[in-house]
């Protein structure tokens, strides 16, 4: 199987555009996706800490992809786990959990309803789920990584389950020849191409 576009992810042909929305990082200070990410490329998930299981394996993976890639590629990359369960996600709780992958993770939680805003005009669904017997809750949120490059824009899209190996040699592609151009930019709620 050959990618036209050279890339394990999916280039979209129809880019979500970062809007310019506050949340608070796990310093406390105030941070938006639009205008304190500067890196070629920064990687965006969104998350949980008490997840039971695929936020740990995709975070995992991102970790695992960065240490495949050399020192001057990996500093040019960021990443950024936005909580999903901001009730339980404090700045403290997500530093903790994000220090076991990467110190140099950002997290950032915020306004449950701006988070869910957000994941929508990044084309990732984000909504409180069911009542465990433990008394907690799980979220049910897209397990997608997104690029957001330099310009705010998301070209290229990753499903759970890409392995580390090729999120690496896509992040190699995506800082040698930057990103392939692939369409329109996407203001609105809707689905990848």
């Amino acid at each position: 199987e050959s990618n036209p576009d050279g890339l394990n992810g999916a280039v979209l042909t129809d880019r979500y555009v970062v809007p310019d929305v506050t949340l608070t990082a796990t310093d406390g200070a105030p941070y938006s996706l639009a205008e304190d990410t500067s890196d070629p490329v920064t990687l965006v998930f969104f998350g949980y800490t008490h997840c039971p299981d695929i936020c740990h394996v995709v975070m995992a993976d991102i970790a695992s992809a960065l240490t495949r890639i050399d020192q001057q590629q990996r500093d040019q990359v960021g990443m950024v786990f936005v909580t999903t369960d901001p009730a339980r996600d404090d700045p403290a709780v997500l530093r903790e959990y994000l220090d076991r992958f990467n110190p140099r993770f950002e997290g950032l939680t915020g306004d449950l309803r701006t988070i869910v805003g957000l994941g929508n005009d990044l084309g990732v669904a984000v909504e409180r789920g069911e009542k465990l017997p433990s008394g907690g809750y799980a979220v049910s949120h897209g397990t997608q990584i997104l690029a957001v490059d330099e310009h705010d824009r998301v070209p290229v899209v990753w499903t759970e389950g890409t392995p580390a190996a090729d999120l690496a040699e896509d992040l190699d592609t995506l800082l040698d020849g930057g990103v392939p151009t692939a369409g329109a930019d996407h203001h609105s709620n809707g689905s990848a191409s």
